[in-house]
């Protein structure tokens, strides 16, 4: 039979747990509603035109490299979730690998973009604003992934009864992705 203590503390985990989750999912609403808003501009903007100088090549490999990222950081939060340390921190630093790619190849794209379509012009204005939002997005992902591969490489700091941290960091990261989703043929197909 539970004590007191016991069954005030499962309540007290179970309450915190599901708090973190609602926390997590009313921040992704609002942020659904600063993409949304972005991707919407984009139309009200310019229709459906996309100047021919928006380099589909490099917009489709770093597409493929985040959504690369997301597998891998899916792959550390389910090592963790087992117990499995080292494939956890194999695969958080491949997923911050990725996301450092990622930014790399959008500072390429937007050094090829300002010279064809500058912040000053129509689609400059939405293409630097959009993917300006997603790229601090990112960066700050990268940032709380690097913390929790510090935290993580401690053994016993997660594990399979303790990884809120991992889960929640690898979520939002999840969310970044989702988002390039709808913004990668936003700006580079459609046209």
């Amino acid at each position: 039979m539970a004590t007191s203590t016991q069954v005030h503390a499962s309540q007290g985990n179970f309450n915190r747990a599901s708090i973190h989750q609602i926390g997590i999912w009313l921040f992704f609403t609002s942020e659904l509603f600063l993409f949304g808003a972005l991707v919407s501009t984009r139309y009200y903007l310019r229709g459906f035109e996309t100047p021919e100088h928006v380099d589909q090549l490099l917009g489709l490999a770093i597409t493929a490299i985040l959504l690369l990222s997301s597998l891998s950081a899916y792959r550390a939060e389910t090592a963790i979730s087992h117990g499995q340390h080292r494939q956890f921190v194999r695969n958080l630093s491949l997923t911050i690998l990725f996301g450092v790619l990622f930014m790399v190849g959008v500072g390429i794209e937007w050094y090829e973009a300002f010279q064809h379509f500058p912040p000053s012009t129509g689609y400059g204005t939405v293409f630097f604003t959009t993917t300006g939002i997603h790229a601090v997005h990112v960066f700050s992902g990268i940032v709380m992934l690097v913390l929790v591969l510090v935290m993580g490489r401690k053994a016993g700091r997660f594990g399979p009864d303790r990884y809120w941290g991992v889960e929640g960091v690898v979520k939002y990261w999840h969310f970044v992705d989702v988002a390039w989703v709808f913004i990668y043929p936003t700006l580079y197909l459609v046209g």
